[in-house]
This record gives structure tokens, C-alpha cells and sequence, in this order.
């Protein structure tokens, strides 16, 4: 028998990884009204919006106003993405309670992500934590093409390594692994995993996992024999990201709710809430969200009515 852990904390990050990649602009009334469905789900956090410049990422040019316009609950961490100083001095204002940066492990979509290489990228990176953690907000540190790059292929762990030990050394309180672009294995994320572990403590470690093809909740399932308890979803599997071609979403809140509370794992969250929340978004957004759960449960919904 598989010793599982007996709690789980799911970070949502549907508002900002889920929006960022679409085509249509979902009006700001609309990202709030979803944003208070999931703050009433149980979360513990939530990523609502990306401090970068709206020319770069026009689908949440209204960060500032969703961010006002929230109703906060207690016990959340509403966090933001911020690039750079003008974008932290722009979170400051919107009071958020946690700075996420973020970068790649590969150098070519760090360039591309980013425009800058990565040894340009970390000292911008260093002053917003640094500047963050001084003004007592959480920082937590994005790795993108840990386990492969859509330009270059395979990435050496020692890599991924050099990358998380600097975020680390900044002062960053998690890391998060990311999938990019879905191509990870559950033997490859464990023999990942091992590297990371003997380096970083595993209560600083959580994993985002993208579901290209089918693997993410196998890739979960993989992280949490490793000891990881930490994970990124986004409701209805909304997301990908607008400069790895070819990633499709993430894992889905709805799905990995199903599976943990089938096992038994406690995470905290109504998976009714979530499942209305994505229901709700997948309306505005006009399109079949990849939940497998959602799908079901709006099958189940037509046979009932």
C-alpha cells in the first residue's frame, strides 16, 4: 500500500495561467464574479491576475481593477504575477499578499517568455523579492521547462538545479515546478524529484503540472510518493502559455479534487464550489473547458433535466 499524505494544498491559478493565453477579452466584471465563486470554495490561494505590461499579455491589461474589485476572505493569499520593479510598484498598490516571479530553465523560452537571458533575468528577479519580502509579502518563484522546452528539447536537471538555487538564495518562500508544456512522465518527474530533493526541502517545493497530454494526475500521483504536498491546478483546466507552443492546459482543480477526496486526502475544498466556478467561467469563455470532471458532471445535469 502507497502511504499517501493525509492533507494536500491546492493553489489556484486559473485567473491568472488559465486567462492569460486567451484570444477574447473576458470582461473584468466577469474575472471578479469568478474570482469571489472561488474564494468561497475553501482555497487557501488564489492567483488572481499578472502585473506584466498589457501589451505583452492583453488579456489581463485590467489587473489593478480586478484586484480592487475582489471581496477578499479571510485566510486566502491572493497573489500576482510580477516581471519587474514597475510592475511590483503596480502590486504594491493593489495590495496584493504574495509576489510570484517567474523563469525558465531553458534559455531559449526564457528569451522568448521573457526577452532576456538568464543570467540578465536574475538580478530583476532578486530586487523584486528582496523589495517584496521587505515590505512583508510572500514571494513564491516560478521554474517553466522543468521537464522539457518547446525550443530546445530535454533540460539537464542540473539546470533546473542552478535556476532554483538562485531563486532560492534571493529569498523566495516556494518554489514551483512547472510542466510547461505537458511532456513530463511520472518516472521522469521522480527522477527529477530526486535531484531536487537532496538540495531543497520538500515543504518548499510544489509542483504545476500542464495536461497536454494526458499525464498530469499521473505526474501528481508520481509527486505526492516523493513527498510533495504543494500543487498548482486551474479550474476547468483553463490555461497555457502564450510563448511555449503547443501547451494546453492545466491540471484541472475539478479533476484533481475527485481524485484526491476518492483517496482520501483531505484538501479543504468543495468540489461542488470549484465545479460551479468552472461552469461559471466555462460560459463566459464560450468554448468546452478539458475537465473531465466538469464534463461529467454536466452530462450527468442534462440526463437529471
Amino acid at each position: 500500500m502507497m502511504k499517501w499524505p493525509e492533507t494536500i494544498t491546492i493553489k489556484e491559478v486559473g485567473p491568472r495561467d488559465g486567462l492569460q493565453n486567451e484570444k477574447i477579452f473576458i470582461p473584468t466584471e466577469d474575472k471578479i464574479a469568478w474570482i469571489n465563486k472561488l474564494s468561497k470554495s475553501g482555497l487557501s490561494s488564489i492567483e488572481v491576475t499578472s502585473f506584466v505590461n498589457p501589451k505583452w499579455i492583453p488579456a489581463l491589461a485590467d489587473a489593478s481593477v480586478v484586484m480592487a474589485g475582489i471581496k477578499r476572505e479571510p485566510g486566502i493569499t491572493y497573489s500576482a504575477l510580477v516581471p519587474n520593479r514597475q510592475g511590483l510598484e503596480r502590486a504594491f498598490a493593489a495590495n496584493i499578499d504574495e509576489a510570484a516571479v517567474f523563469m525558465s530553465a531553458s534559455e531559449t523560452h526564457n528569451l522568448k517568455n521573457i526577452n532576456k537571458t538568464i543570467v540578465d533575468t536574475l538580478p530583476v528577479l532578486k530586487e523584486i523579492v528582496q523589495d517584496a519580502n521587505a515590505a512583508g509579502k510572500k514571494t513564491r518563484g516560478y521554474v517553466s521547462t522543468v521537464f522539457g522546452c518547446p525550443y530546445e528539447g530535454v533540460v539537464d536537471t542540473e539546470a533546473v538545479v542552478r535556476v532554483s538555487e538562485s531563486l532560492f538564495d534571493m529569498g523566495i518562500d516556494e518554489l514551483s515546478l512547472g510542466d510547461t508544456i505537458g511532456v513530463a512522465n511520472p518516472r521522469q518527474v521522480q527522477e527529477v524529484l530526486d535531484v531536487l530533493l537532496k538540495r531543497f526541502p520538500v515543504d518548499k517545493l510544489a509542483m504545476h503540472f500542464h495536461d497536454t497530454r494526458g499525464t498530469a494526475l499521473a505526474n501528481i500521483l508520481a509527486s505526492l510518493d516523493m513527498g510533495i504536498t504543494v500543487f498548482d491546478s486551474s479550474a476547468g483546466g483553463l490555461g497555457g502559455c502564450p510563448y511555449a507552443p503547443g501547451a494546453s492546459g492545466n491540471a484541472a482543480t475539478d479533476d484533481l479534487l475527485y481524485m484526491l477526496h476518492g483517496m482520501g486526502i483531505h484538501t479543504g475544498v468543495d468540489e461542488e464550489k470549484i465545479l460551479a466556478a468552472s461552469a461559471f467561467i466555462q460560459k463566459k469563455i464560450g468554448y468546452a473547458l478539458p475537465s473531465k470532471n466538469l464534463q461529467a458532471a454536466g452530462a450527468h445535469d442534462k440526463r437529471r433535466t
